[in-house]
Order: C-alpha cells, then sequence, then structure tokens
C-alpha cells in the first residue's frame, strides 16, 4: 500500500488556485478543450437548445408568501444574473401576472463591477418591510449580506444599516433592531471546515465589534447555525460537530439550553413540538426504543424538562424497503414525505385531543411514479402547501393543496411547464442490478420503448450515492434535449451512500464500505450491457461532486466497463481532501486520511492515488469552476495533468465563476452542459 501522501505529489502547484502558473495552466487546457468541443457538429444544436430552456420565459415562476405578497427569484434573457420580486395572490393566480422588481441583481453587478450572484433574501416579520439580501462574489459559497428598505428601494447604508462583509455565514432577522450574526471573519476564528463558529446579537447602530456573543462552538465542529422564528421569537441555534451529528440548542431566559437527544439525529422545532429524525436506534427509556429512520415527536417543554419521560409518538416506522425524505410543519400538522421502493407517498400528522391522526394524501395529491416537494405556505396561519411534482417525461407541475380540518385535501392547480422536448415514444421503468454482495440495487431506466436491445443504444448511466442524497424522478429539459430526443438512453442509479431506503442504505457505504457505492454502481453498469440496452463502447458515466469521486472511481477502478466519462467539480485526491477548502466537513462520510488506519481503506477509493499507469482509462471530461469554494478546483486540475502526464485521452475545461454549482448564468450554464454533453456525443454516438 502506498504510504500518505505529502509534498511529493509533483502536481501540488495546481492547488494554488490563482497563482498565475496555474491559471496559465488553465487557460491553456480550457481554451484548447473548448475550442475542440465547440467544433463538434452536435455543439451548436445543444448549446442553443439548453439555453433557450433555461431562459424560457414560461418557466414556472416560483414563489413564497410573506404578508400579502409573493416573493420570487427569476432569470431569463434580458436578466440572466435575475431579479428578486413580488406579486400579489390576485396577480399571481392569472397568466400573466404583474411583478414588482426589489432587487435587479444584473445591474447591481455592472454598477459595482463585482459578478454578483443571488443568494437569497429573508423578510423581517410581520411588517415585511425590511429585507436581509444575501449575495456572493461569482457564486461562492461566501458571500455578503445587506439590508435593503423595501419601501424605498434602497440599500440601508451607514451606522444604522446592518451589512455583513463577505465570508462564509449569515445575518438572520431576530426583530427590527437586532440580528444575528455568524461569519467565518469572526475574531473567535472560523471552524477547521472553514464555516462560523460563533453566533453573535448584534444591534442597530452599534459597532459589529460590539455584537454580543450568544454561542460558540469548538474549532474542530463543522459550524454553527441559527434560526430565529419572528412570529413566535423563538430562537434555535444548531450546533453541528460533523456531518451526520447535529446538537438542537434552544435560547430561553435562563440562556442557551441543549436539547438531551441523539447528536445523530436530525432534529426539528416548530413551536411547541420537537420532531426527531433518527439515523439510528434511540432507546429514551428502558422498555420504549425506535427504530433508525423513524421520525418521533414529542412537546417541546417536556424535552427541554428531561426527554426520557417526555410523551414520544412515532409517526414514521419505515422498513427496509422505505425511507422518511422531507418533513414540512405546517399551522396545525406535521406533512411528511417517504419513500416506498423509491417511490414517493406523503402523509399529514394532525395533533388531537385523542393524539396525533395520520392521513395519506398520495392518491389525493396525484403522485403516480412522481417526485413530489412540499413546503408551508404559512406554517403560522394556515396549512396551506405548495406542492410541486416532476417526473423524468412529465415537466413540472405547481399546486395549491388546502388541508382542511376534517383531514380532507382540495388542490387547486395553479401552473403547468410545457414540455421542453420531444418525448415522443420514450418510457421509464424501474429496473434493479445485483451489487457483488448480492444487494439489490435499483435503477430509474428513461429512453425508447422499442429498444433494440443489441447494445447499439448510447446510454449514459448517472449516479452519486453520498450523504444520504436519494436520486428520484425529475424532469430535465437538458438531459432531456441534449440526449433523450436524439433516442438515447438515460439511466439513474440509486446505489448505496444515498437516501432511497434511509438511513441504513446511507450507512452501508460509508468510510471504509465506501467501495459497496461503486460495486452498485458498476453492477447497473453491467446489468445494463446484459440486458442488451447497450454496449461498453457505447456506455458513458456522469457525476458532480461527491458523483464525480463516483465516477472518478469507475474511471481509475472499472476502467474496461465504460466508454466514456464526465467527472464535473470532483473529488479526487482523498488523501488531501481534508486539507482543501470545506473537506475536512466530509471526514465522516470518508474518514481521516491523517489516521494511517484510515489511509489504508481510504486510499482504495482515491481515483488520483488509484490510478495504475499499466491499465488503460476510458476517454474522460474534468470539469470544475475556479470560483469554488467547496469543492477545490485542485482535485479536477490534479487528476488531469496526471492523466496527460501518461498520455491519456483527457478533456479538461474550467469555468472562472460559478461556484460549486459550476456557472451562474443561463449563458454559463448553456456552455457547462453543452461541453459536457457533445463530448458525450462525440465518445459514444460516433
Amino acid at each position: 500500500m502506498t504510504p500518505t501522501p505529502s509534498a511529493t505529489d509533483p502536481h501540488r502547484w495546481l492547488e494554488e488556485v490563482e497563482s498565475p502558473q496555474a491559471l496559465d495552466w488553465v487557460r491553456e487546457r480550457s481554451a484548447s478543450s473548448e475550442e475542440t468541443l465547440r467544433s463538434s457538429p452536435a455543439f451548436p444544436g445543444l448549446h442553443d437548445g439548453i439555453r433557450d430552456a433555461l431562459e424560457a420565459s414560461d418557466r414556472i415562476p416560483l414563489v413564497g408568501q410573506a404578508g400579502d405578497h409573493l416573493y420570487g427569484f427569476w432569470t431569463d434573457a434580458e436578466h440572466p444574473r435575475g431579479v428578486w420580486r413580488r406579486t400579489t395572490w390576485e396577480s399571481y393566480r392569472t397568466d400573466d401576472p404583474r411583478w414588482e422588481v426589489l432587487v435587479d441583481v444584473d445591474a447591481l453587478a455592472e454598477d459595482e463591477d463585482v459578478p454578483w450572484v443571488w443568494q437569497g433574501a429573508s423578510l423581517l416579520r410581520p411588517s415585511h418591510d425590511r429585507a436581509l439580501v444575501h449575495l456572493s462574489r461569482g457564486g461562492s459559497d461566501a458571500g455578503t449580506t445587506r439590508e435593503l428598505d423595501l419601501a424605498t428601494g434602497r440599500f440601508v447604508t451607514g451606522p444604522e444599516g446592518f451589512a455583513k462583509p463577505e465570508a462564509k455565514g449569515r445575518l438572520t432577522w431576530r426583530d427590527r433592531d437586532h440580528v444575528y450574526l455568524t461569519t467565518a471573519d469572526d475574531p473567535t476564528g472560523a471552524t477547521r471546515s472553514g464555516y462560523p463558529r460563533t453566533v453573535r446579537l448584534w444591534r442597530r447602530g452599534t459597532p459589529v465589534a460590539d455584537a454580543q456573543v450568544v454561542h460558540t462552538v469548538g474549532e474542530e465542529d463543522l459550524g454553527v447555525f441559527v434560526h430565529h422564528d419572528q412570529e413566535r421569537d423563538q430562537t434555535v441555534l444548531t450546533r453541528v460537530p460533523a456531518f451526520y451529528r447535529e446538537q438542537a440548542l434552544v435560547l430561553t431566559a435562563e440562556g442557551v439550553q441543549a436539547l438531551d437527544l441523539p447528536e445523530t439525529a436530525s432534529i426539528s422545532v416548530h413551536g411547541d413540538q420537537v420532531a426527531v429524525e433518527l439515523r439510528h436506534a434511540w432507546r429514551p427509556r428502558p422498555g420504549l426504543e425506535y427504530a433508525p429512520g423513524a421520525l418521533v415527536v414529542a412537546p417541546l417543554p417536556a424535552v427541554l424538562t428531561d426527554p426520557a419521560t417526555a410523551p414520544w409518538t412515532c409517526l414514521v416506522a419505515p422498513d427496509e424497503r422505505s425511507a422518511l425524505v422531507g418533513l414540512s410543519w405546517t399551522a396545525h400538522q406535521l406533512v411528511t414525505t417517504t419513500l416506498q421502493e423509491v417511490r414517493h407517498t406523503v402523509q399529514a400528522h394532525r395533533r388531537t385531543e385523542q393524539g396525533w391522526v395520520t392521513t395519506d394524501l398520495t392518491d389525493a395529491l396525484e403522485v403516480g411514479l412522481r417526485t413530489v416537494s412540499l413546503s408551508a405556505v404559512d406554517d403560522h396561519e394556515s396549512d396551506d402547501l405548495w406542492v410541486v411534482t416532476t417526473g423524468f417525461l412529465d415537466p413540472m407541475t405547481l399546486s395549491l393543496a388546502h388541508l382542511e380540518e376534517a383531514d380532507e385535501l382540495r388542490l387547486e392547480p395553479l401552473r403547468h411547464a410545457p414540455r421542453r422536448f420531444d418525448a415522443s415514444g420514450l418510457e421509464v421503468t424501474q429496473q434493479w442490478a445485483t451489487s457483488a454482495d448480492g444487494t439489490r440495487v435499483p435503477y430509474w431506466q428513461v429512453g425508447p420503448a422499442d429498444l433494440p436491445g443489441d447494445g447499439s443504444t448510447p446510454t449514459v448511466l448517472h449516479g452519486y450515492g453520498g450523504f444520504e442524497h436519494a436520486l428520484t424522478p425529475a424532469y430535465d429539459p437538458i438531459v432531456g434535449r441534449a440526449w433523450l430526443a436524439h433516442g438515447h438512453v438515460h439511466v439513474v442509479a440509486g446505489i448505496r451512500g444515498g437516501g432511497e431506503f434511509g438511513p441504513r442504505w446511507h450507512q452501508a457505504a460509508l468510510q471504509e464500505q465506501r467501495p459497496r457505492a461503486y460495486e452498485d454502481f458498476v453492477a447497473v453498469a453491467r446489468d445494463l450491457v446484459a440486458r442488451g440496452v447497450t454496449s461498453v463502447p457505447r456506455l458513458g458515466t456522469t457525476g458532480r461532486s461527491n458523483g464525480g469521486l463516483l465516477v472518478g472511481n469507475m474511471l481509475t477502478g472499472y476502467p474496461e466497463d465504460f466508454g466514456a466519462v464526465v467527472c464535473q467539480v470532483p473529488l479526487l485526491d482523498m488523501g488531501r481532501y481534508h486539507h482543501l477548502l470545506a473537506g475536512a466537513s466530509w471526514m465522516a462520510e470518508y474518514g481521516d486520511p491523517d489516521d494511517p488506519e484510515q489511509w489504508e481503506w481510504l486510499q482504495t477509493f482515491s481515483p488520483y492515488q488509484r490510478f495504475d499507469p499499466d491499465r488503460p482509462t476510458p476517454p474522460v471530461y474534468l470539469a470544475t469552476s475556479t470560483r469554488d469554494d467547496r469543492v477545490h478546483p485542485g482535485h479536477a486540475r490534479k487528476m488531469a495533468a496526471l492523466l496527460e502526464e501518461h498520455g491519456r485521452d483527457v478533456t479538461y475545461w474550467e469555468n472562472t465563476e460559478g461556484g460549486h454549482g459550476g456557472a451562474s448564468t443561463a449563458a454559463q450554464w448553456a456552455t457547462w452542459h453543452a461541453l459536457a454533453w457533445a463530448f458525450l456525443h462525440e465518445r459514444l454516438t460516433g
């Protein structure tokens, strides 16, 4: 086995993100790659089709309610960086709503000569006349916050305004004259992962240096986050020691009080109720035990007093083939979304004098073979829900669900997105592959219903397999226009490491078990070949971020199973990842390379170290962003350099803007996607 990585890495100089030498290297390769791919016959149509879909004026304008208005962010051809705007319910229900623009990000970027990217806004309640506007330079995670006066349309400047300089962190309203401040530039410093570790209460008109410390977490923690319910005047801090561990702290009259609950659980506090989503089994008291994946609730006062004696109620108890994937509080209900064999179901739970009552809403919401996303319209005033549904061949729909007192549901359709690509003759099927250890692995196959079955169909296999994130059906006009409309097949694999079957599915591929995810993925690839859907020369794979690590392991671990690899904003050097940007925060997922025992198994799935000069590799397209301050661009740069050194077929492209997302505007996104799909067309369809 190789020793723990050290400074002997000949390509380590590429980790210097903006050094002149590294940027010269980037510009030379990016220009060459872009010139080559733009000359592909497929590129112009791909680029124009993708940009047209991204800028289409008939997209659904998603909104959120605050007071009498509906607020939303919108981009189009005239506003590539976007506008934050609002309208009324009466106007929104029409075909052509009237919008009042509150922030024009393009105009602001031009005036200040800064490539601003929208990060969101939060309104002061209940007056709704001020907002905290969050922006970032070039799409990085680090951002700034400014206070906006909605009555005048101007930012509040000077000593009387709230403004946070550029850094990771946020401002959060407590009331009109106070905000909670978290910033990585705090005098107490940032955590090892680069996130804020101190929460302060900052009073209007006073120097930020005088802001009162509310709570500080350890430097080894991942970070600390703040949620304040302005209507209830309730503040909850979340200390995050590491991924999959958190501690809820309630700010009481006596100070900060931690809820004595399992750190591996996910905690949600809503008014006088606490919901606990368990990742591991929990025994609050003798004779009472809840299984991993369960959702239990209890009154907050009882939990503050003693969780062991609190009257817990189990609302969701998933089995091995199901998973809780979402919850939304309304004024009187808790609505949960679960997966059953990777298919969405929805339940509403209402408190009554006799206890909690559960009603299944799946049929009433007309979910079908689609993904459903729910959120409260106003979790203080009503039980209404925003309902967004989407499927691989079903464009997004937006509806308003009215939950009545009698547990009846009335669904009001609001918007239907048009079809963006020709789906005639296409079908969606759910398939299962068998992994190396006998585990059945689900995958979705989207493509022609009348496949020839002779292995001739170009096919792209996509995956993620990490952080308990489930991949479910979604309408993607980019995939549709770039691939499906050409009669090709697109496959989405639900491998271990994801959340398709809850915590158990995720934990089966943590740390030393990580190779199970890669065995699952290649099992799907081989199943596609065995079924005659495609063949190795016609089979490509795509992955981003943790998915980039996944396909990087296909590149160096299973190169004989793929005809091409697209690897974007990836982790690849698992010996150095924890020293680069936010990497240290992911050690709960992957492991600690500085521990020799952990490095022994970590290097078995580190593509950079796993590369074998004596083993062939399929053509690979590597893409990243200079402005990515989450996953370091050095991963992709160094892998490209290593492959180049050994004369491999590698295409490298780096966007100078875009953060971890890879791009910031529709034009940038069109280029980002078109280059990758042009590469796949060139390698798989010729």
